[in-house]
């Protein structure tokens, strides 16, 4: 057995060990196990400094979960997505592969709880009908392969998997979305990155949401996996009380770069039932974005994304850089909030594609606003009228 596995067999893992651990009372334990199972390594218990620190808040239960009942299991309508049990097929060229259900560390934000930690979920048979799925589909050049986390399989299970996919010429690109860089980073081990090299070109996407989870022992395997050829890049989940403040996702993302570990997405928590008290207004999420640009290199900073409720897919979200036009220029500001302006090009000649009329947003009822520009030859402000066309809009 490896030492990952038997720091597994040491997890807190039961209602029991909430009551003599952290003080639960046995109701609300159980309560608590049976909403969504309960699963602590002994590693990731050991970053937490505090009770109800950024790091309890991501792996201990809270009562107020059991007071969430109105959200949907299924925010994303993966379901509705899914031809094979193991498969969702929601973008053209690339599909999402789960091939467990078991995880090192169940995260109480989980978006996918109605099927992690439920072995009936996922099985054999329902991973070969997802590699057939995918070798009938050749429009599928992208394969995201997650759970569950996949690194929670053995080696051998996770080559089977690996060596299929490779065997079907149209997959192209393979993913491993794992959190167990962050939460167990003993996982990483020689032997399974030796292994993994065989499959390239092969991505890993891993999970930190907070400056403490960036240890030594979390670095060492990011650049045992950077080593040998596997670009990492990290989905951090904007969270109430975890990271929702600029100088913690500044802190983050620099330590992450420091880790060989690209900041690829911040997304805004999913309307998933027991975890709604970790939602922030996306207003936090912009603001943290705005204070990012500008302040620290462009590697260190990620798309803040919405997955849209009901299967819309991920939206990124940016603050207001464009003000408008003056006449043919673009009124722009920078991350100092200084207004410039840009001559843009304009040309007549050229057809405007059928598909980019649909999508044009509409002008017609556009409103008009004011805007100090800077007049650099006179060393003055003056106030110009700018279109704005209004958002969200599109011609039938």
């Amino acid at each position: 057995m490896e030492l990952w596995q038997e720091m597994l067999r040491q997890s807190v893992d039961s209602a029991k060990d909430l009551v003599e651990r952290f003080g639960f009372d046995t109701e609300t334990a159980e309560k608590l196990n049976k909403l969504f199972h309960i699963r602590i390594n002994p590693y990731y218990l050991s970053l937490i400094r505090y009770p109800n620190d950024p790091i309890w808040r991501q792996c201990i239960p809270d009562a107020i979960e059991l007071q969430d009942e109105k959200a949907p299991e299924d925010p994303l309508n993966e379901e509705a997505d899914s031809p094979v049990p193991s498969i969702t097929h929601r973008y053209p060229d690339r599909v999402l592969f789960l091939i467990t259900s078991q995880c090192s560390m169940y995260c109480r934000f989980c978006t996918r709880k109605r099927k992690v930690s439920d072995s009936t979920k996922i099985n054999a048979k329902f991973i070969q009908r997802g590699l057939e799925y995918i070798a009938a589909h050749p429009e599928i050049r992208d394969v995201i392969i997650s759970g569950g986390d996949p690194l929670m399989v053995t080696d051998y299970a996770l080559e089977k998997v690996l060596a299929g996919l490779r065997e079907i010429p149209h997959v192209e690109i393979i993913r491993l979305g794992t959190k167990m860089p962050c939460v167990l980073p003993q996982r990483i081990t020689t032997k399974l990155c030796r292994m993994l090299k065989k499959y390239h070109p092969l991505y890993v996407n891993t999970h930190f949401n907070h400056p403490w989870e960036c240890t030594p022992e979390a670095e060492r395997a990011c650049n045992m996996l950077a080593d040998v050829g596997i670009p990492v890049g990290n989905q951090a989940v904007l969270m109430k009380g975890v990271n929702d403040s600029a100088d913690v996702m500044l802190e983050l993302h620099r330590k992450l770069l420091k880790m060989r570990v690209r900041p690829y997405y911040i997304y805004q928590a999913d309307l998933t039932k027991g975890t709604n008290h970790f939602r922030t207004p996306v207003r936090v999420g912009l603001e943290i974005m705005d204070k990012l640009r500008g302040h620290t290199s462009g590697l260190a900073i990620p798309y803040y994304v919405i997955d849209a409720p009901g299967g819309g897919g991920k939206i990124p979200l940016l603050p207001q850089y464009v003000l408008g036009r003056n006449g043919k220029d673009i009124l722009l500001r920078n991350y100092k909030y200084e207004i410039y302006t840009y001559p843009d090009v304009e040309d007549a000649t050229v057809e405007q594609h059928p598909v980019e009329r649909k999508y044009m947003r509409k002008h017609q009822n556009g409103r008009r606003k004011s805007v100090s520009v800077p007049n650099s030859a006179e060393g003055t402000e003056e106030k110009v009228l700018v279109e704005q066309a209004p958002v969200g809009q599109v011609v039938k």
